[in-house]
């Protein structure tokens, strides 16, 4: 472990779980959250870590499948912070099966790990010192053409849910839960051969950019989403909260 890089992080002995985490981006993730000192919990549907490098092996492994989210509820109990980092992107595909199985995966396996993460938060009265956090990753595609029309759908849909989400927790003024969005563009994986970043690259500007109280974390070579994301995000929020004012009056 670099010592020099671990000594002043902010990361330096939390416990963080990493879904994805024997992708590109979750390998790359491993190690540099490693180096910073952090205990890495990897979350993987596989029963062989199939990891080239040591580095990018987690410090504990657990298996886990979507739609069985509950299961984890006692494994995230001790997590500091959760990085939401599956995903299926059926490219072309349009039938009904690659349809059900993207909006599983990468918008509601999404959302039902966030809702037992943030109960865990809540039910913790330690967190007004110590927040859970979680991060998701949303990507580009969010807001813009991704080239795959459901993997776009199904990622616009939880990066909605999380804006509702983010817009709540400001409402309430909730400080045992922090949210954040990672906003990618198109780096080199298994969903996306044709990437233009490299996986170690995102994760070391994701980690740098995580050590500061950040909600947006962007990486992308897109100059447009620096401009656009924090627009549409601003826009959501507002519209959250001038919602619930007008309820508010019609009830009182």
């Amino acid at each position: 472990m670099n010592k020099n890089s671990s000594e002043n992080s902010r990361f330096k002995g939390l416990r963080i779980a990493i879904t994805g985490a024997n992708g590109s981006l979750g390998k790359s993730l491993i190690e540099v959250l490693k180096k910073k000192g952090a205990y890495v919990v990897g979350l993987t549907h596989e029963r062989k870590n199939n990891s080239d490098s040591s580095e990018s092996i987690a410090d504990e492994w657990i298996l886990w499948s979507c739609g069985k989210e509950g299961l984890l509820s006692s494994s995230l109990a001790n997590i500091d912070i959760l990085i939401l980092n599956h995903g299926f992107n059926p490219k072309q595909m349009i039938d009904s099966n690659d349809i059900n199985k993207a909006i599983e995966i990468n918008s509601l396996s999404h959302w039902r790990l966030i809702e037992i993460f943030e109960n865990l938060a809540l039910s913790n009265n330690l967190n007004q010192y110590s927040p859970k956090e979680v991060w998701v990753n949303t990507s580009e595609a969010e807001i813009q053409i991704a080239f795959s029309p459901v993997y776009e759908i199904t990622k616009r849909l939880i990066g909605e849910l999380v804006s509702l989400k983010k817009s709540k927790l400001l409402m309430e003024k909730q400080n045992s839960f922090i949210i954040k969005k990672l906003i990618l563009g198109p780096f080199k994986s298994n969903l996306n051969p044709q990437g233009i970043m490299s996986p170690k690259f995102v994760a070391r500007k994701i980690i740098q950019k995580a050590e500061n109280d950040t909600y947006l974390i962007i990486v992308t070579p897109n100059p447009l989403t620096y401009l656009l994301m924090p627009l549409a995000e601003s826009i959501r929020i507002l519209y959250s909260r001038f919602i619930k004012k007008i309820y508010s009056t019609i009830h009182h």
